[in-house]
């Protein structure tokens, strides 16, 4: 599977650069960015072909850059982690969410948006999926969509412009994928992940008070870490509590 989840990687190299530009992400095929080749099979391995052809187009010898075969590997180690870490019935929910919130990551980082598109795909899935897979019950992930965006549209509306309405939409979707609880814990790890690494970038001076800062980037990787680490942080809460 890993190599299968490097390929998926290289798929979403293409949706990241080509859906904000309105461009179809299935025709035409890969291309040089700098040259316009068409590339062959042998160029589309996923790591091997970056490290075999040392990061240059075989074509036009233009410099390749690293994040093409970082995304590949992000996706293989991070949706690996996802599969062989959840129990059966989440595998593949969770790792069709944890494979668009990749995509959406580096389209929110670069664009500062997230594509209604995505979220459209991701709402779509969890409808097929939910037909051949009982992985959570309908009211309480129309529960968890409820609440995630009920919370997080407060806070869209306390930021006064501070936060993108596309937050509010993922969350949504964040919370149908994994109910209530879950998207609660997604929500504080996000928020507490993003706080700290703006003020990590403030201390740096890589940003300053009033620059933006993408939530999507955070809202995924406390979802991440909701999917492989939530069922147990949640019990180890409510045995806290006396629950």
């Amino acid at each position: 599977m890993p190599f299968v989840f490097a390929a998926v990687g290289s798929f979403l190299n293409v949706v990241i650069y080509r859906l904000p530009r309105g461009q179809s992400v299935v025709t035409p095929r890969s291309q040089c960015p700098n040259c316009g080749h068409m590339l062959n099979w042998v160029d589309l391995v996923p790591i091997l072909s970056y490290l075999m052809l040392r990061a240059r187009c075989r074509y036009c010898r233009a410099r390749i850059p690293l994040r093409y075969a970082a995304i590949e590997a992000l996706s293989m180690v991070s949706l690996s982690l996802v599969w062989y870490n959840t129990g059966n019935i989440l595998r593949w929910p969770y790792v069709v969410l944890a494979a668009l919130l990749i995509a959406i990551t580096f389209i929110d980082y670069d664009h500062y948006y997230i594509p209604d598109k995505l979220l459209l795909v991701g709402g779509g899935a969890w409808v097929g999926l939910r037909a051949f897979l009982p992985f959570i019950d309908p009211p309480r992930a129309l529960l968890g969509l409820a609440l995630g965006f009920a919370v997080m549209l407060v806070i869209y509306l306390l930021a006064r412009g501070g936060m993108g309405f596309g937050d509010v939409k993922l969350t949504a979707l964040l919370g149908l994928y994994l109910g209530p609880a879950p998207v609660m814990l997604t929500l504080l790890l996000s928020f507490v992940v993003g706080a700290t690494a703006g003020i990590l970038l403030m201390i740096l001076k890589l940003k300053g008070r009033k620059d933006m800062l993408p939530f999507g980037p955070f809202l995924a990787l406390g979802a991440f870490f909701t999917m492989l680490c939530g069922p147990a942080i949640i019990l180890w809460y409510t045995q806290v509590i006396g629950l």
